[in-house]
């Protein structure tokens, strides 16, 4: 018998306005850019949009954009960005939820995607959005040559063997053993942060950073990626199945090392309240520019999903 969703809070009404117009405009975009539900082959394309459309913070394409804005960049280009790191980090969680991974039936609030259209449905779909991402990039008319060069190897980067793959590898590795604090955020860097890093960099790179400035903005996004996990370790304990929109307590049956478990809740809320503290420091230069980058910050840190 299919799950049935629980009833939850909308995970972006802790953003402010501007925010939350972003993800309106995300969401129009991410809907336009897959396959229509009713084109052949229609179980694929219905498994990739309830994948994608089914709700979520929507934080790496709201990176994307604000990394860009704090620039002084905000044309239709930045749409394909965001588009492209959303439909990646869509396809890494339909395949952390299956059974041979994280084996969870509960995302978003809804049942998995395995749990509805099948283990092989949902494999092929995670493998179509993840190739979908790079093709969104590569045939963007408005992003020239140099420039989506750079963006496809860093959203490559953030997806391969130093990325996500690799982190997720390292989780699997991990679970049942011992880990020390900078083996843990070494595994989380890769699985959890190098995506979010690449958003930053693509909403920068479409809007011509210098070296200087990309330097600053990769430090804010390593500091929010790793606060961004601690809260999510934090929320593991912390939170219900049915306001986090997953399974609660999972972590710690699966005797997977977190955050609380290695250093404690005490300790953990301390870590994340310096790691937000780091990224707030390095868009210090950035001024009012940088107000969106600051919100979604502070919103890693301090949300209650």
């Amino acid at each position: 018998m299919p799950l049935k969703a629980p009833n939850r809070l909308n995970p972006n009404s802790e953003l402010g306005p501007e925010l939350q117009s972003l993800i309106v405009r995300a969401e129009q975009a991410l809907s336009h850019s897959l396959p229509p539900a009713e084109q052949s082959p229609a179980d694929l394309h219905r498994a990739m949009r309830y994948a994608v459309l089914g709700g979520g913070k929507r934080l790496r394409p709201l990176l994307v954009y604000a990394a860009a804005h704090a620039l002084g960049e905000d044309g239709p280009q930045l749409d394909a960005a965001a588009c492209a790191v959303e439909l990646i980090h869509a396809y890494s969680l339909v395949h952390d939820d299956l059974p041979a991974m994280d084996d969870d039936a509960l995302r978003r609030g809804r049942p998995t995607c395995h749990i509805v259209f099948g283990e092989a449905m949902a494999i092929l779909a995670g493998d179509a959005l993840q190739a979908l991402a790079f093709e969104l990039l590569a045939d963007d008319p408005r992003i020239d040559a140099n420039t989506g060069m750079a963006m496809l190897r860093a959203l490559g980067r953030a997806c391969g063997a130093e990325g996500m793959a690799g982190g997720q590898a390292l989780d699997l590795a991990a679970v049942g053993h011992p880990l020390t604090l900078i083996e843990l955020e070494h595994m989380h860097a890769c699985k959890t942060g190098a995506l979010i890093r690449a958003s930053v960099q693509l909403g920068a790179l479409i809007a011509s950073a210098d070296a200087d400035t990309l330097n600053a903005l990769d430090r804010y996004a390593h500091a929010v990626g790793l606060a961004f996990q601690v809260r999510d370790d934090i929320l593991d304990v912390e939170g219900e199945s049915a306001v986090i929109g997953k399974t609660a307590g999972k972590d710690a049956a699966a005797d997977k090392p977190t955050f609380p478990s290695i250093i404690g809740l005490d300790a953990s809320r301390a870590r994340l309240a310096e790691l937000t503290d780091d990224a707030l420091a390095a868009i210090t230069p950035l001024g009012e520019r940088g107000e969106l980058l600051r919100e979604l910050a502070n919103y890693a840190a301090h949300r209650r999903y």
